[in-house]
């Protein structure tokens, strides 16, 4: 199958992802439409940040591609293709499959003018939107999500992270130390953390000294996460109606970061 859009699936790439793709469900008519195109579909709405009713008319039926994106998203299948992947990815960066250690930051974005529904201010950044919660690897690979109003303290937010980390066992039991950046500070969240789920906060400040941009350890890798989301002009603003469907968006762009990395 040859390339129409810079967006579409090498050959190597479909056959990493074609096995990771939700079966058929049994009975009814048999599946016709290409399961490669349909991905290919929804690579091109992430990036290139058009509606799915203006997906060109060379990709399957906008309403069969948008109806697999909310059907997966609902049953769950993108993050489990998701946590496959990253895996895959830490594996051949000869990382043990579940990291021990982790970086927490926030967002915030802008929404789109049609959007109401969990939508706030945040004052610190002067933004009126959404604000999207990320825990990272050390790799920079998304652990978990979660998309809130702007007006979310980040406290607040780290604490929907945690809850998603410690429902994950399976994925996260050697997680030791997190860190985090001057928005998270305080003995008391961390004695928190470490009483609740036995794990380290590290807080690492930006030096009162130094004047404009600053590298800061462990902290630039979380940061240069956020930088990836800004190849996908899907996440440029907030479009979702939905938090979930723009976790999943996040999600479906580390997919394709993740495969880009393995093939």
């Amino acid at each position: 199958m040859n390339q129409s859009y810079r967006t579409d699936l090498t050959d190597e790439q479909w056959q990493l992802l074609e096995k990771l793709i939700p079966a058929a469900k049994p009975g009814g008519r048999p599946r016709s439409v290409d399961m490669r195109s349909v991905v290919n579909a929804i690579f091109y709405v992430l990036v290139a940040g058009c509606a799915w009713s203006l997906l060109p008319h060379d990709f399957p039926k906008w309403k069969t591609v948008y109806h697999y994106f909310r059907q997966w998203r609902i049953n769950g299948d993108w993050e489990r293709i998701h946590e496959q992947l990253r895996k895959w990815v830490r594996v051949i960066e000869d990382h043990h499959p579940s990291p021990s250690a982790a970086v927490l930051d926030s967002q915030s974005v802008e929404t789109a003018t049609m959007i109401h529904l969990e939508v706030g201010y945040d004052g610190a950044k002067q933004v009126k939107g959404r604000k999207r919660h990320i825990v990272v690897d050390t790799l920079g690979l998304l652990m978990v999500v979660a998309v809130t109003a702007a007006s979310l303290p980040e406290r607040e937010g780290a604490k929907l992270l945690f809850d998603q980390l410690n429902a994950a066992p399976e994925r996260f039991h050697r997680l030791i130390k997190i860190w985090v950046d001057g928005g998270y500070r305080g003995e008391g969240l961390m004695r928190w953390v470490m009483d609740v789920y036995g794990w380290i906060l590290e807080t690492v400040m930006r030096s009162d000294t130094v004047k404009g941009f600053e590298v800061l350890p462990r902290r630039w890798v979380v940061e240069r996460t956020f930088g990836w989301f800004n190849w996908c002009r899907r996440l440029s603003k907030n479009y979702e109606v939905l938090p979930a469907t723009s976790e999943t968006m996040i999600r479906v762009a580390m997919i394709r970061i993740m495969l880009r990395r393995l093939a």
